[in-house]
């Protein structure tokens, strides 16, 4: 067990590393030398299902696929009070999910309030990084369960396997196994919540739109190498709206400029840079189909129920594409894709070739297909 002072000297680490912006460097690091000072948990075999505290970092995407994980917990121990430790980039996702209760943000100061607190579990949904591990240990609880991806396992009680070519949704069930809960045979969509006053919100800036069958375009993502380009999106604008199609494009913004030259023939609908990220989803919503690259918004319009359409190249799609009838995922399959590992993706001497080689032709006919389906399925 380790004295006051050597816990104190670690969360005034931890305030420290939390203000670098290369916080996977310093894992490789100073988390591993934490890892390595730490003794592992006792294991107790009792254990109660009150309140449970899962530490999600990282992206959009995984913040929206652990979602229908809180809710099965939730259904099964429907007394539990279910808390979230994110971060800034990916905490208003939970703004989707009601079973909710507070959502901490580790890199907004909130990181000594989670760990002052008692939990029965915690549940560490980071898939390599070893400081959640470290901080997962110090919160007092009974039952602290993770992957066991590098030095990371020793910090468990209860230690779950990781694989890459597992879809990231069933990897996150998996974590739920040690409580006796086990994967549903499908997950029920939607499983995103959007309130009335975004609904109403979305109403508004929709416009004249509101009242069409409208495809949306995402042409944002967190790396160049995830970008299909606005050039080719336009090209896909045009022809959508040949086909009798609205068009609307969300984005961060980042894109306002991007969404405009997307739109420059077209008489479709810029709200890129113009709604929060809520809005972006309750925009989604409505719409008839979504176009995106390998992004957190393709999650969420999965988690909407809405069809997809998505570009993949440097991302493992067995991990990260969309499953089911209504998603259609645009592949090449290069030799030298999929190139991610654990989130992080080298830059591409190929100027990312696996998405160029994705023509406008085919993910026209992809759109067009899919929205002739859905609608007879209706």
């Amino acid at each position: 067990m380790l004295g006051a002072f050597h816990c104190w000297g670690i969360l005034l680490l931890f305030r420290a590393i939390l203000k670098i912006q290369l916080l996977k460097f310093v894992d490789q690091f100073v988390g591993r030398a934490l890892v390595w000072c730490l003794f592992s948990p006792r294991i107790n075999s009792g254990h109660g299902v009150k309140h449970v505290l899962f530490i999600r970092p990282g992206g959009i995407g995984d913040a929206v696929l652990l979602i229908p994980v809180l809710q099965l917990l939730k259904k099964q121990y429907p007394e539990a009070v279910i808390d979230v430790l994110a971060e800034k980039r990916n905490a208003t996702v939970f703004n989707l999910c009601s079973v909710v209760r507070h959502t901490f943000l580790y890199d907004q100061g909130a990181l000594l309030k989670a760990l002052r607190s008692n939990y029965d579990i915690v549940i560490d949904t980071e898939q390599w990084h070893r400081l959640t591990a470290v901080i997962t240990r110090l919160i007092r609880s009974t039952i602290k369960i993770g992957y066991g991806t590098n030095e990371r396992k020793k910090l468990y009680t209860h230690v779950v396997d990781y694989r890459h070519d597992r879809y990231e949704l069933d990897s996150f069930y998996d974590l739920l196994q040690p409580l006796g809960v086990d994967r549903p045979d499908d997950f029920s969509v939607p499983f995103l919540t959007i309130s009335e006053i975004e609904q109403e919100s979305a109403q508004k800036a929709l416009g004249k739109f509101s009242k069409r069958s409208y495809i949306v375009l995402f042409p944002g993502a967190s790396i160049s190498e995830r970008r299909w380009g606005t050039e080719k999106f336009g090209q896909l604008a045009v022809k959508l709206a040949e086909a009798g199609y609205s068009v609307v494009v969300i984005s961060g913004s980042e894109d306002c400029d991007a969404g405009d030259a997307i739109l420059s023939d077209v008489d479709g609908l810029n709200l890129a840079g113009k709604t929060s990220l809520v809005g972006s989803a309750a925009i989604v919503a409505k719409a008839a189909l979504l176009v995106s690259g390998d992004s957190g918004m393709l999650h969420i319009g999965v988690g909407l129920g809405r069809p997809t359409v998505s570009l993949f190249g440097s991302g493992i799609a067995a991990k990260w594409a969309p499953k089911g009838e209504q998603h259609v995922v645009i592949n090449k399959h290069l030799p030298c894709s999929p190139c991610t590992c654990f989130g992080y993706t080298p830059p591409c001497p190929i100027d990312a070739k696996c998405l160029a080689d994705i023509s406008v032709d085919d993910v026209h006919a992809a759109v067009v297909s899919l929205v002739g389906s859905c609608a007879q399925k209706k």
